[in-house]
């Protein structure tokens, strides 16, 4: 008799698929785009706009090491925009093929200024943010990943409590005669394994954490279905996209005219003056380089309000707009700081110098020292060489080494800091939000703008400020040691 054997059945590893099927595992991918889009959804409030349009885009040091010209910024703005709301879309796209939705095509057709029938649905029901719902789902998923995490490591250590339990009855297979005695003494050990310190208390922690996890599952979007999840981030992406274009639309060339339905007249109206007409106020002076024997110069860098007038989208005649590549956009020229790959290392360098400065004012000489060496380690060989010259090019003819002088190094070297410092800050934290910690996955704040770092900053210019800011700090710290007595200057 020939026993025919069963074909070989491949297993379906794939997650459920379905608009009723729940998201699982998912939910985490789902709350970063979730989290993500919240971040676009307040970072274009009228708040931050007129943050944008009044301190970041007027602001001392875009002025002097960015540019003047708003035009220029507003496109970079916006194509920054655009770029992290093209990657949230990706992700809502995603999951949007587990349930029969082609987000995708509808983005691409909404971008592209194009009608679609897809999109009526979502039209329908409205294309708004629904912020605190989005916000609670995410604030239930982030709280479900740290305990899911929490969940593991007390598993863990029931483990290692078993393997050390079982690893007592490991030994030599006991004679028939007695294999009644050796299970009782395996029963007995097992018990004493059991009822070790911390095993009970470690049982009962588990059970409370178990149940802790089941609920936050419960309240995440761990148990939300595809349908629902996708359906409100595809209508968020579509409303931040239609923001933009009402923001951004008559300033920047290559974006599709706003839905009709979604924005008004007095929308409009508002956000208009919001661009054209900021809030008026003087910006202060900034200090330029110091001078060789006269202690600080009074150069200051361009700080007026006066900058070109933004002219609006240009017309293409009816036709439509050339298709933009806005990644490409965000490219930051080789003459610039970031171009060169040094933003992050030159921001480094500026938070140092900053805490240098308060270390001196405070009178910890000690730990400013440690500082300033440190700080003179993480130096480019170029910046470093340049700050050596100027030094020795100083110490040729010094002059005298007095109270007087010592205060004007400082005075300048706290207003170029003024300026240098908050770009410099911008910086670390434009690095960090786009960084891989998982901390910042559901962080819906609003998010730093590349145009207020360092990475669009004129790489000769932003040396030269940090050249002139080192050598007025080391003139500080000398003056400050010669005065202590602990270092001879000859």
């Amino acid at each position: 008799m020939v026993v025919m054997q069963k074909p070989w059945l491949p297993v379906d590893l794939r997650l459920p698929a379905g608009p009723q099927a729940s998201l699982g595992i998912l939910a985490f991918e789902a709350a970063a785009a979730m989290s993500k889009l919240l971040s676009l959804h307040r970072s274009l409030s009228d708040p931050e706009l007129s943050r944008l349009r009044s301190d970041a885009m007027r602001s001392p040091g875009v002025a002097y090491l960015n540019s003047t010209d708003q035009a220029f910024l507003l496109r970079l703005a916006c194509a920054e925009l655009v770029v992290s709301l093209d990657a949230a879309a990706a992700a809502v796209a995603r999951l949007g093929l587990r349930c029969g939705l082609d987000f995708g095509g509808v983005f691409r057709c909404l971008k592209a200024g194009e009608p679609d029938a897809r999109l009526d649905p979502l039209v329908a029901k409205g294309l708004m943010v629904k912020a605190k719902k989005m916000e609670r789902l995410v604030s239930a998923t982030a709280k479900l990943c740290s305990e899911m995490e929490a969940l593991d490591e007390l598993e863990s250590a029931e483990r290692e409590i078993n393997v050390r339990g079982w690893s007592r009855l490991s030994g030599p297979i006991p004679q028939q005669p007695q294999a009644a005695a050796a299970a009782a003494a395996a029963q007995r050990q097992q018990q004493q394994a059991g009822d070790s310190p911390g095993a009970e208390s470690l049982r009962q922690e588990l059970k409370t954490q178990r149940l802790k996890v089941k609920r936050l599952k419960e309240e995440s979007l761990w148990n939300q279905s595809y349908e629902k999840a996708v359906g409100l981030m595809a209508r968020a992406a579509c409303a931040v996209f239609v923001r933009i274009c009402s923001i951004f639309g008559q300033f920047v060339p290559g974006l599709p005219p706003p839905l009709p339905a979604a924005t008004t007249d007095s929308v409009q109206t508002r956000i208009s003056k919001l661009l054209l007409h900021p809030r008026s106020g003087k910006a202060k002076a900034s200090s330029g380089p110091i001078t060789r024997r006269d202690g600080p110069s009074r150069v200051h860098p361009p700080m007026s309000n006066s900058c070109p007038i933004i002219g609006l989208r240009p017309s293409y005649g009816g036709k439509k707009s050339p298709t933009t590549d806005w990644r490409k956009l965000l490219d930051a020229p080789a003459t610039t700081v970031g171009g060169a790959g040094l933003d992050q290392q030159y921001a480094n360098v500026i938070v140092s110098a900053e805490e240098l400065l308060r270390m001196e004012a405070e009178g910890r000489q000690e730990e400013a020292a440690a500082e300033r060496a440190e700080m003179y380690e993480m130096l480019p060989a170029k910046l470093r060489s340049a700050v050596r010259s100027k030094l020795r090019e100083w110490w040729r003819d010094p002059g005298p080494l007095d109270e007087g002088l010592a205060g004007g190094w400082k005075d300048a070297a706290e207003r170029i800091m003024a300026w240098l410092a908050p770009m410099a800050r911008d910086t670390l934290r434009w690095q960090a939000e786009r960084n891989m910690d998982r901390t910042r996955r559901f962080d819906g704040a609003p998010r730093v703008y590349a145009l207020q770092t360092l990475r669009w900053a004129d790489k000769e210019k932003a040396e030269a400020a940090i050249v002139e800011v080192l050598v007025a700090l080391s003139c500080i710290c000398w003056y400050e040691e010669r005065r202590r007595g602990s270092v001879r200057i000859a």
